[in-house]
């Protein structure tokens, strides 16, 4: 081949040119700002109109110690010189959940100290999310499991790709959700139960977590309770980010005010733990959980009740600290637990979760 073209292996070089305004905004807005900060994990990206934007890097979006840093980065950044922060990526996944190698290295030498501190660190991140002066838009497409769901848990509102699979998918690796997941689902139990009995919506919520339910759509998330009404859902991935900053925007000219501390979280105590835990035994007996199966439920019963039946006898409430004390206590149990550790290595090596 002779002329211009001689020698040439491709056609184009660089990204591909957005179709239309508004389309693939975040690829825009780093082509003509710069990045404001950037780790090995995620990075701040200037969205311009004042709306900031944290957009994930690592392998499968996996959430570790980088981008932990970054998302309280984007916070606190958020928080002191711009009118709110959005939370995506044009590319899926949005995260597949957390740095699982890292957790069960840690967990094989018995660096509990290391876990406790992992853990506490995403707790405080993900309400720091739920509590930022600004309001706070994630914006998952893809798989957003385990950590990124909870990331999606704590927004202000969430503007979710249609084709968003969401899932608290903690027990498929031996452990529950601990960076304020199953609190948050506590909480939705009792909004939809607006002051009448919370019971049935809580054992939803339970066998949501507990049978690793995910999403088929991001309308099929609002059905398991994880999206709510009054957030959206975008037919074109591309305008994904666009719409985000749109809804930020919009949550903004409304006046947003950062929600109260909740102080006073309903919890059924023994009695709803009683019901929970007759569930995880009939179940098990039936042969839908294993042995290991029903190790979990039995702690996600605790946590998702109160605390165990002699410490919380009775219905009363807890603060939002304290549920997640019992989460973070009973995900560091449950690390310690060598079907866990199996779990862990086995999904790490096949993908798949392993039922022992």
């Amino acid at each position: 081949m002779t002329g211009p073209g001689a020698g040439r292996t491709r056609w184009r070089d660089g990204a591909l040119a957005p179709a239309a305004p508004g389309l693939l905004l975040l690829q825009e807005a780093k082509s003509r700002t710069p990045v404001v900060a950037r780790n090995a994990g995620a990075s701040l990206v200037d969205l311009g109109d004042d709306v900031l934007a944290v957009e994930f890097h690592s392998k499968m979006n996996a959430i570790g110690a980088d981008t932990i840093t970054m998302l309280r980065a984007g916070v606190d950044r958020a928080s002191r010189d711009f009118v709110a922060l959005v939370i995506g990526h044009e590319q899926d996944p949005f995260s597949a959940g957390a740095n699982l190698a890292l957790l069960l290295m840690e967990a094989q030498e018995g660096n509990w100290e290391e876990i406790d501190a992992m853990v506490r660190g995403f707790q405080a991140t993900t309400m720091a999310i739920k509590y930022a002066p600004v309001p706070v838009i994630v914006a998952p497409a893809g798989l957003a499991l385990g950590g990124g769901c909870e990331i999606c848990l704590h927004a202000d509102r969430v503007q979710a790709a249609a084709e968003t699979y969401i899932g608290l998918v903690e027990v498929g690796v031996g452990l529950i959700p601990a960076g304020g997941g199953t609190k948050e689902l506590i909480l939705r139990a009792n909004a939809r139960a607006a002051g009448g009995d919370a019971q049935p919506f809580l054992r939803q919520a339970f066998e949501t977590i507990g049978f690793a339910r995910v999403s088929t759509s991001a309308a099929d998330a609002r059905r398991l309770g994880y999206l709510r009404d009054v957030d959206g859902i975008t037919m074109n991935g591309d305008r994904l980010i666009a719409d985000a900053k749109a809804r930020a925007l919009a949550r903004v000219a409304e006046g947003y005010a950062a929600p109260p501390p909740q102080p006073a979280v309903a919890v059924g105590g023994a009695d709803v733990l009683a019901t929970l835990l007759l569930g995880v035994h009939l179940a098990h007996r039936a042969g839908r959980l294993s042995d290991h199966d029903a190790t979990i439920g039995r702690a996600l019963a605790r946590v998702m009740s109160g605390g165990a039946a002699g410490d919380v006898p009775h219905r009363t409430t807890v603060s939002e600290g304290y549920l997640l004390d019992l989460e973070r206590e009973a995900f560091l149990s449950l690390c310690g637990e060598r079907r866990t550790l199996e779990r862990i290595a086995h999904t790490l090596k096949t993908g798949k979760s392993l039922r022992n």
